[in-house]
């Protein structure tokens, strides 16, 4: 062979290749550029229905809850009337509702002894580095609140509905009740401090606080991207940027009235608020999105699993709309996403009271008028949540697993046992004619109560459509792995706890 200068310059100039001889590879890059390009819409459109059930739950705080609290105790009042036809002196519900209501009316008296003022200009005397480490510990105050919050208020509402033929297990309900009232306010405490730190940020003259607070989102990316995730683990964190956004809504609407109190509500200063409300926004959702974009890249995650993220908060909302729900839509959300509306909604009732003065009959009836006008954008809320859920169940073709569910014991308790053909294991009632009732009230069970109240649709689920699977690869160390993992309907928030990841 010819091994001139004048040859290798012809072959290097001349070489050619084919990439249909690796056709796979190329077309599974291709893929993976038209997933993260899917990523930011059906990422969204999860985090569209997830802060709609958040908001959801938020509202029946200060809509539903209210009057369900005044039927209850009206009904405990006029019992003597009708005799007792139960053992029981008001439903398990009914019991809830008068605790949830008792504890947010305690805690908003006691947020009168916490000085708003004086914690803002505290809070403004610190130095700025100071500040954006106080806000980090913040953050992860927050969410270790929130992980033992729910568990406090699902022990007190247990410990007061437990049947009390059964042995004595617990230290009362009393101390339960202090307990979750102690919560409660520590956690409206903390939630205020964060509120208070952001908007010293916002009268900040520099923004450089706002700044530092807006780049700390970006190094969330470094801290995740990295790692490895399954599909579970992605679900958890799914759920918590959509509880954290919501938060950081009702966090702004916070720094906005108190801004506005302060300039005497003068409209003009809203628009000096607004370009530092929108940057907040914004950093956020770009967060979400190029942190999702690169954990599915990385983790070979299609874009697909959001829509099943998405049926999987829908059958939790379905779930409790059956006639014998294991437990309220609230709570329910609190368990999947670590949202309490309780701490939130009674800063924002402190807030409120102490921003707007209501003085004079027309006052009064402004009050009125507004409320009628929340109660209407929950029902309407509810509606518009209810239809979509259902649709996103038919989608997923989950519909079956509302009548056959899949029930797990938790360790020394027994499983209910299947009902009749009509009448499925959560207790959804269904006539002759197989039509199905989910907007009902719940009803006493005498016989199977103790055993109803053990499982709950928030910590056992059932399994998610596989459809998608049957279309992946059937190599059988891939089928091993998949064998061994939970399912999204198994996981809640507290699960990632005890997945480690690498």
């Amino acid at each position: 062979a010819d091994l001139s200068l004048l040859r290798f310059i012809s072959a290097e100039l001349t070489r050619g290749y084919f990439l249909e001889h690796n056709e796979a590879k190329y077309t599974e890059r291709r893929e993976r550029v038209y997933t993260c390009m899917r990523i930011p819409r059906e990422l969204e459109k999860l985090m569209f229905f997830g802060i709609f059930l958040c908001l959801d739950a938020f509202l029946y705080v200060f809509t539903l809850l209210p009057l369900r609290v005044f039927l209850a105790i009206f009904r405990f009042i006029t019992l003597p009337c009708y005799g007792l036809r139960d053992r029981r002196l008001l439903q398990p519900a009914q019991v809830c509702d008068i605790l949830k209501g008792v504890i947010l009316v305690i805690c908003y008296f006691m947020m009168h002894y916490v000085d708003y003022s004086m914690m803002y200009h505290l809070i403004r005397g610190q130095s700025v580095i100071k500040l954006y480490i106080i806000y980090n510990m913040l953050e992860v105050a927050d969410r270790l609140f929130s992980s033992f919050g729910q568990d406090i208020l699902d022990a007190l509402y247990w410990t007061a509905t437990e049947p009390k033929e059964r042995k004595r297990a617990h230290i009362g309900v009393i101390p339960h009740f202090f307990m979750a009232v102690l919560y409660v306010f520590l956690h409206a405490i903390l939630i205020m401090v964060q509120a208070t730190t952001l908007n010293v940020a916002f009268n900040s003259h520099n923004k450089s606080l706002l700044t530092i607070m807006m780049s700390n989102n970006f190094v969330e990316i470094k801290g995740s991207v990295f790692k490895k995730f399954e599909k579970n683990n992605l679900f958890q964190m799914s759920n918590s940027d959509i509880k954290e956004r919501f938060t950081n809504y009702v966090l702004l609407l916070i720094v906005c009235l108190r801004n506005m109190e302060q300039f005497s509500w003068n409209p003009d200063h809203l628009w000096v608020l607004f370009p530092d409300v929108c940057m907040v926004v914004a950093s956020e959702i770009a967060v979400d999105i190029v942190k999702h974009a690169f954990i599915t890249k990385f983790n070979d995650i299609t874009a697909d699993v959001y829509s099943e993220y998405r049926a999987s908060l829908a059958f939790d909302l379905v779930s409790s709309r059956q006639k014998n729900a294991y437990t309220d839509y609230s709570d329910s959300v609190s368990r999947r996403m670590g949202f309490i509306p309780l701490p939130l909604a009674v800063l924002l009732i402190r807030v409120v009271t102490s921003s707007i003065k209501v003085q004079g009959v027309l006052a009064y009836a402004c009050v009125v008028l507004f409320y009628c006008g929340l109660i209407s954008l929950k029902v309407l809320n509810s509606i518009v949540l209810l239809g979509k859920s259902c649709q996103y169940v038919k989608e997923a073709k989950m519909e079956e697993k509302l009548f056959n569910p899949v029930l797990t014991a938790t360790p020394g308790k027994p499983v209910s046992k299947p009902q009749s053909k009509f009448k499925s294991t959560q207790g959804i009632s269904t006539d002759e004619n197989g039509s199905t009732s989910v907007t009902n009230q719940p009803i006493h069970q005498k016989e199977n109560l103790p055993s109803l109240l053990v499982t709950s649709n928030s910590d056992q689920f059932l399994t998610t459509p596989d459809g998608e699977e049957k279309d992946i690869s059937q190599d059988s160390s891939e089928l091993k792995h998949r064998s061994s993992k939970k399912d999204l309907l198994e996981i809640d928030r507290f699960t990632i706890c005890g997945n480690r990841i690498d």
